[in-house]
């Protein structure tokens, strides 16, 4: 399977999962994580709130996750490579042959190591000024 283009994130599941201080955090994660993939991502929360994008990373609330995920998935999986990062059984279980499916715990600990690869300080980012980092931020969230 090819690297995925969409990522279905189970929101609360990972925010347990990492032990994330709150939305906003899991949130600015999973949108660096997608900007750097090249690919897009959408977060699905159970409950009410303001639907959002940020960057290629959409922020979903629906009554029942769940459902949001597996329709999303359906709709998907056909035109491009999906990936669902959840560790919900019955939301793997029913995304469908054609979707990668990872686990919550196993997605963090990927996305741990590629962090801890990435702190080297030869990166661009640290031979960057304060004002072009803030300016980059605003454009990765979308802003101008």
């Amino acid at each position: 399977m090819a690297d995925p283009t969409l990522y279905l994130f189970d929101g609360y599941n990972l925010l347990h999962a990492g032990g994330f201080e709150d939305v906003r955090e899991l949130r600015d994660t999973l949108a660096s994580f997608v900007a750097v993939s090249g690919a897009r991502g959408v977060v699905v929360f159970d409950g009410h709130g303001v639907d959002e994008a940020y960057g290629p990373l959409e922020v979903r609330y629906a009554e029942h996750a769940d459902t949001l995920l597996e329709r999303l998935a359906a709709e998907h999986r056909a035109g491009e490579e999906v990936c669902v990062v959840s560790s919900d059984l019955t939301i793997r279980g029913t995304a469908g042959a054609e979707v990668a499916k990872i686990s919550s715990q196993t997605f963090l600990g990927d996305l741990e190591r590629v962090a801890h690869r990435d702190e080297r300080p030869s990166q661009l980012r640290h031979r960057l000024d304060d004002e072009t980092r803030e300016r980059l931020e605003r454009l990765r969230r979308g802003g101008a």
